[in-house]
């Protein structure tokens, strides 16, 4: 991970930081989630683009990511 000092202005604009005490890690993970779309929405708002394609791009993204998760290869990760 890059260092604060090195960070882009940017990157403090459109990064919210899931608060990490008092979850549990369902909650914990679905919240940064969560806040991670809103950030890229956010961006993809200011950089011009209308909400039926950030919408479009998005639900692109995740569906490739689910459709190339394999829970076998997952779990042998370390």
């Amino acid at each position: 991970m890059a260092e604060a000092s090195k960070e882009s202005p940017d990157h403090e604009l459109f990064v919210t930081e899931f608060p990490k005490k008092g979850f549990g890690i369902v909650d914990y993970l679905q919240g940064r989630m969560h806040f991670a779309l809103m950030d890229q929405m956010k961006l993809m708002s200011k950089s011009g683009m209308k909400q039926e394609q950030i919408k479009d791009a998005i639900i692109k993204t995740v569906t490739e990511i689910v459709d190339n998760f394999e829970p076998e290869k997952e779990s042998e990760s370390p």
